[in-house]
């Protein structure tokens, strides 16, 4: 198998497998829209090709996967904020872990327990906090 993929037949397999996927997903849409919705909403049956227009709409609409909160985002932006998070001094790195902490893991607004938490990036007189970058 990895040599199939490493030849010229690649070329050939991963669109013929694509295109058989496509068709596969786009068959089960219309079963389940042509199941479902004439019964419950009285809507019109459809065919293959409406099916695939609508898998490729709600992928346009809805995005297509790689990225989100289960899978903490693209690589870019995590790259990035483990930049941001390395340059920033002690002090910055445990007022952040608090403020996510405060932020994140309670259930009950801040206001209603009387805290305020500083965002830790900015000072008190609204400046960007730059203790530890070079």
């Amino acid at each position: 198998m990895k040599r199939l993929f490493r030849s010229r037949i690649r070329f050939i397999f991963i669109p013929i497998l694509a295109i058989g996927f496509l068709f596969l997903v786009s068959f089960v849409v219309m079963h389940l829209w042509n199941y479902t919705l004439p019964a419950l909403l009285g809507v019109g049956a459809i065919n293959l090709w409406q099916s695939m227009a609508l898998f490729f709409l709600c992928k346009l609409l809805f995005g297509f996967g790689g990225g989100g909160p289960g899978r903490g985002g693209p690589r870019w932006k995590k790259a990035a904020m483990r930049r941001k998070f390395d340059r920033m001094g002690e002090t910055d790195k445990e007022r952040f872990k608090a403020y996510m902490r405060e932020s994140w893991c309670h259930w009950e607004p801040r206001q209603e327990r009387g805290e305020a938490i500083e965002h830790p990036e900015v000072r008190d007189n609204g400046e960007k906090s730059n203790e530890s970058r070079p």
